[in-house]
């Protein structure tokens, strides 16, 4: 049970200072039987009470446990387990206060968890995993203490979840497929592979500092670019000349870089490129390194993906975002007609704050 030890130990830190305060605010608790005790009472404390249902400190740790054993890497200290516990749980918290309104509002409706349904679910887990009855019982127990009650209650839960979402959210989502024309048009940049370029460069560094010699060196750097250049315009192979008088690294490949993506290039440096036609050779440029010949020794224009290649990843992408956006907008109603206890003031704070989050990076 080490693992559940970890969630409460960090459940304090996770909110913040404000859930500290809080810890000690709680005015209400509710009791219930300990598993190490038979008989005996033990305090749960109550975080947030949404229309007469209860959220517990309890379960906000199942919550942060289920979490931790998501993570594709798991903290290794308890430095790193703190960090990732104080990023990951106000959104967990806010999770479980909107899947209880979400929960409610299945039951509302009429949707339950029928034994068919569930004997199914449990079938399922068997043949994946290659268990009889006893060694799913026993592999339930070694998560968490689970038995198949608990089970049931958690996959009646997300039943009902995605019902709701199901039968109030998704059904209003959608896209035609001149609204995905129009966002692929308004959206070409997104689904545009950059134009490449291959340059080749002749750079003449000049000393740094100032003063008499700086300066002498600064005129010797500009007459060995200005050689340079007319040697290439005359002619000469701009590789060879890049090989034996340039002094930046790409000297070594006769001055080339490249193909790099326009995008890749430094704002002036993209600016100067796209002047110069294939095949051109740019004039002689000061930069804070000294002075710089560019040459365009190739370039792919950049190149849009055909609406109907995309077209259906556009509509997901975009079903998706109002969805988030939808689901949000039913949350909000849900929580306005909803009567919500809150605790402390600090955990109301924290819920809004991640809402308000929400609410400013979803929907299309």
């Amino acid at each position: 049970m080490q693992t559940r030890t970890f969630g409460i130990m960090v459940a304090v830190a996770v909110l913040g200072t404000g859930v500290a305060q809080a810890q000690s605010a709680l005015d209400e608790a509710v009791p219930r039987l300990s598993s190490n005790a038979p008989g005996a009472l033990v305090v749960e404390r109550i975080l947030v009470k949404v229309n007469g249902d209860l959220m517990t400190q309890t379960d906000l740790e199942e919550a942060q446990i289920v979490a931790l054993q998501n993570l594709p890497t798991r903290p290794q200290t308890d430095a790193e387990l703190q960090r990732v516990m104080q990023e990951l749980t106000p959104e967990l918290f806010a999770n479980t206060v909107d899947n209880m309104l979400l929960e409610q509002r299945g039951r509302e409706m009429g949707f339950s968890l029928s034994d068919d349904q569930f004997d199914e679910i449990v079938d399922g887990i068997k043949v994946e995993n290659d268990f009889d009855d006893e060694e799913l019982v026993a592999a339930l127990a070694q998560t968490e203490g689970m038995t198949l009650l608990t089970l049931r209650e958690i996959m009646e839960t997300q039943m009902l979840i995605a019902q709701v979402q199901n039968a109030e959210v998704r059904r209003s989502i959608v896209m035609t497929g001149t609204e995905a024309r129009e966002y692929y048009d308004e959206h070409l940049d997104e689904f545009t592979t950059p134009a490449t370029v291959t340059l080749r460069e002749i750079v003449v560094a000049t000393p740094e500092g100032t003063g008499p010699l700086a300066t002498a060196g600064a005129e010797r750097a500009a007459a060995t670019a200005e050689a340079a250049h007319a040697r290439v315009l005359a002619g000469e192979d701009f590789a060879l000349v890049a090989s034996e008088v340039s002094t930046a690294a790409s000297k070594a490949n006769g001055g080339q870089i490249g193909p790099i993506n326009m995008t890749d290039l430094a704002e002036a440096v993209r600016a100067r490129v796209e002047q110069l036609e294939v095949g051109d050779v740019g004039a002689v440029d000061q930069t804070a390194a000294g002075y710089q010949i560019l040459k365009l020794e190739a370039m792919t224009p950049a190149t849009p993906t055909e609406f109907e290649e995309i077209r259906a990843s556009i509509v997901n992408s975009v079903a998706e975002s109002r969805e988030d956006k939808a689901l949000n907008d039913y949350l909000a109603e849900l929580r306005e007609a909803a009567i919500i206890e809150w605790k402390d003031d600090a955990l109301r704070q924290v819920y809004e704050a991640v809402v308000v989050a929400r609410a400013a990076t979803s929907g299309v």
